[in-house]
């Protein structure tokens, strides 16, 4: 079970444009889904995914690409607006390379291209979190007797890196689909918008600090991930890390009558290499195995198990 925090990316949180609040009333009076908008919008050669057309409507990013353009050209008659309706509301660019805190190729150093966090953040990705910097992150993870996550309870320090944030975006990827909704409780912050992404297997959310951060403000952000339960088993929990952290804590608690017979902590430079750290890691006699590395560069941290 992934999860992506706070690496090369945090929602842009500039406030909604016209843009989006005029797409998402269009989209309400059409009363279709997303995935059959983009499955109109494949009809005609154009491919969006449900993922984009979700950040669009909500103001996390705006078309900006070329294809993108053409989609918006193409959702005006769909959706029974004039011609230009949307394309008109288009405020500028964002702004791109040296004004960027992060760089969105860091990200795919340890991503890679294509990956699953950026097709479930579509255009957005250039902007995941580059207003905030993690420092640290403690996660707990539990399993159930079934031997599946059942929640990922999680706590992050960011400091902004310039003035205005107010919010951090955090991704979530799920072993299975749960056989019931995911549930998100905020403890420390305020949810301001939440995106299941079945196809993924995945789920996005805003979280915000209350108030806009001055740059070097610190903020705290804690919430809890419950999922519904699910058929599949969980096999591991992992952490992608795009920029160093202070420290990073992972403690999974395993349900004592559903214990593995073996745990690993491992640590990848990136995805899709294999660990360039692998070793045992011992159950406590509460059942639990933890991870908290000496020194937390980027890279892919997890701990990983084995059932009998």
């Amino acid at each position: 079970m992934p999860s992506d925090l706070n690496h090369a990316h945090s929602a842009h949180s500039a406030p909604e444009t016209n843009f989006a609040f005029t797409l998402r009333d269009a989209l309400r009076r059409r009363g279709l889904p997303l995935e059959r908008i983009c499955d109109r919008l494949q009809e005609q050669g154009i491919t969006v995914s449900v993922a984009t057309l979700s950040h669009w409507q909500r103001g996390r990013s705006q078309p900006e690409r070329t294809k993108s353009l053409q989609a918006v050209d193409a959702l005006e008659p769909l959706l029974g607006l004039r011609p230009g309706a949307l394309r008109s509301l288009l405020g500028p660019h964002r702004p791109r390379g040296r004004s960027l805190p992060h760089d969105p190729a860091a990200a795919r150093c340890v991503y890679g291209d294509a990956s699953d966090l950026e097709q479930a953040l579509g255009e957005a990705f250039a902007h995941f979190n580059t207003d905030t910097h993690l420092l640290m992150s403690h996660e707990t993870v539990t399993l159930d007797a079934h031997r599946a996550i059942r929640e990922t309870a999680v706590t992050s320090v960011v400091r902004a890196v310039a003035n205005g944030a107010r919010h951090l975006t955090v991704v979530h990827f799920l072993d299975a689909l749960p056989l019931e909704d995911v549930d998100i409780v905020v403890h420390n912050g305020e949810m301001t918008g939440r995106t299941l992404l079945p196809e993924l297997r995945s789920v996005v959310a805003d979280i915000s600090f209350g108030r806009p951060l001055a740059r070097n403000e610190t903020a705290v952000v804690e919430y809890t991930l419950r999922t519904g339960p699910t058929s599949a088993l969980s096999h591991s929990h992992e952490r992608r890390i795009r920029d160093p952290l202070k420290a990073y804590l992972l403690h999974v608690r395993f349900h004592p009558l559903a214990l593995p017979t073996r745990c690993h902590y491992s640590y990848r430079e990136r995805l899709g290499v294999e660990p360039r750290q692998r070793h045992r890691v011992e159950l406590d006699t509460s059942h639990t195995a933890h991870l908290l590395p000496a020194k937390c560069p980027p890279g892919v941290y997890g701990l990983e198990w084995e059932w009998e």
